[in-house]
């Protein structure tokens, strides 16, 4: 397919991709067990079967590192020469040093600048608009993007409404400066309504959101019937006006690959804006909603399953809590 009539400048190739779960599986069965809950229920209004959550000794960084170890086994990658990292995720094992910061000693590299994204569940897709930016200055020559999130530390389990939703999870791709102006990434979208971050959020100390009162409790809260609401209309609106500023189409998708927060959103963005649930790639069955993780997962099974193969067109689009969005349209070139 031949680039699109309207894009944004590129000159990144993604190289490597990889990713992780945890071991630990908590079922549907066992959340039953837990609160006042049934696996026909949790499947009826989510799609969940299972979701994967992190060891007791075991955090974001070790989630990161995980994925990494599997990108380098699978692509041969070498790492100690990236000039930038960026780690997106909300569930930091400390907010300094950076998760970015610790993949960079783990990685070897010296020379290489880093940085934590917090744009919550848009994060990935976020990273993946400042890594382009990073290598259109001619500056920057392979830059590590990292979607990464442990949302079984912040999850309430005694709150049936969330606790059904949330697992662990991580992944990441590599992106080098392709040498020319035909670039991998082809269109790109954000939007932020910061007067709906009520709806969704972790806090850690009393604070207000307008008129909101925000519970301090160190735990995830959610509106989840607002977030729904926001999700299904404006993100619907952002991915369409994401085709249409790339000038394609649908049915010139080859892949609808949105942040897996629900699979009764992923079915009504898929309906909006004109997918076929044939196009939609999800790991929400398996996995959850894993926050910035849940791109790369649902990317990296449709390649290790050989789904998505060199040259298709995949629509990334992630939304969170913010409430925020960010969109890219991606040739895949591995």
């Amino acid at each position: 397919m031949t680039a699109p009539a309207h894009r944004v400048k590129s000159q990144a190739a993604i190289t490597a991709i990889g990713s992780y779960v945890p071991s630990r599986i908590l079922t549907n069965e066992d959340l039953e067990k837990m609160v006042d809950t049934s696996h026909e229920w949790i499947v009826q209004r989510t799609g969940i079967h299972e979701r994967r959550i992190a060891a007791e000794n075991e955090y974001t960084s070790d989630l990161i590192f995980r994925a990494i170890d599997n990108m380098t086994s699978r692509y041969g990658t070498q790492l100690h020469d990236a000039d930038y990292v960026i780690v997106a995720t909300s569930t930091p094992d400390t907010v300094f040093p950076s998760m970015a910061a610790r993949v960079c000693g783990y990685i070897g590299a010296k020379a290489c600048g880093s940085v934590d994204l917090q744009a919550a569940c848009a994060g990935f897709t976020a990273g993946l608009q400042l890594a382009n930016a990073l290598l259109l200055t001619g500056i920057h020559r392979k830059v590590l993007v990292v979607g990464a999130d442990a949302l079984s530390r912040i999850t309430d389990y005694t709150d049936r409404t969330t606790c059904i939703l949330f697992g662990d999870g991580a992944g990441a791709v590599l992106l080098e400066h392709s040498g020319n102006e035909d670039g991998d990434i082809w269109s790109s979208y954000s939007s932020t309504d910061g007067s709906g971050g009520h709806h969704v959020y972790l806090s850690n100390g009393a604070a207000y959101i307008g008129e909101h009162e925000i519970i301090p409790n160190g735990k995830l809260v959610q509106n989840g019937r607002e977030v729904y609401r926001w999700a299904v209309s404006h993100v619907s609106e952002g991915i369409k006006t994401l085709l249409e500023e790339s000038g394609l189409s649908p049915g010139e998708i080859s892949w609808f690959a949105p942040h897996n927060a629900n699979a009764r959103i992923i079915e009504a963005l898929a309906e909006r804006v004109g997918f076929t649930e044939e196009q939609a790639l999800s790991s929400i069955a398996r996995y959850g909603n894993t926050s910035a993780a849940s791109i790369p997962l649902a990317v990296d099974d449709a390649v290790r399953s050989g789904k998505l193969k060199k040259g298709d067109i995949v629509l990334m689009h992630g939304f969170g809590g913010g409430l925020t969005q960010a969109g890219v349209i991606v040739r895949w070139s591995l």
